[in-house]
């Protein structure tokens, strides 16, 4: 294992992952395979939270589910710090709360 591989930031980071996707078949796809990996908060937009390899992992696995030409895949990290919120309709069904999403405004 070369030396670096430490060196690297190991800490888990939040993401924002969306899509647009032309083909219905490579949307399902790409669908089914982030569901598995990332929570859904609207249609086509997930939030990944893992560290700096598993992402990597994460989007070249994607990758390889889209046509590059025709469709558009992005990622935004999200700061560490700041505010996240949520206006409107809940990601997740009432009773239900997962720490690393807002609950309101």
């Amino acid at each position: 294992m070369p030396a670096d591989h430490f060196l690297k930031r190991q800490a888990m980071s939040d993401f924002i992952i969306c899509y647009d996707i032309t083909d219905p078949r490579r949307l399902g796809r790409l669908y089914r395979y982030l569901i598995k990996r990332a929570v859904p908060l609207q249609y086509s937009v997930f939030l990944f939270r893992g560290d700096d390899r598993q992402l990597e992992r994460c989007i070249q696995d994607a990758i390889e589910l889209i046509d590059e030409k025709q469709d558009d895949l992005r990622v935004y990290p999200l700061p560490g710090r700041g505010l996240k919120a949520r206006i409107g309709r809940p990601t997740l069904p009432e009773g239900i709360q997962w720490s690393g999403l807002p609950a309101k405004w």
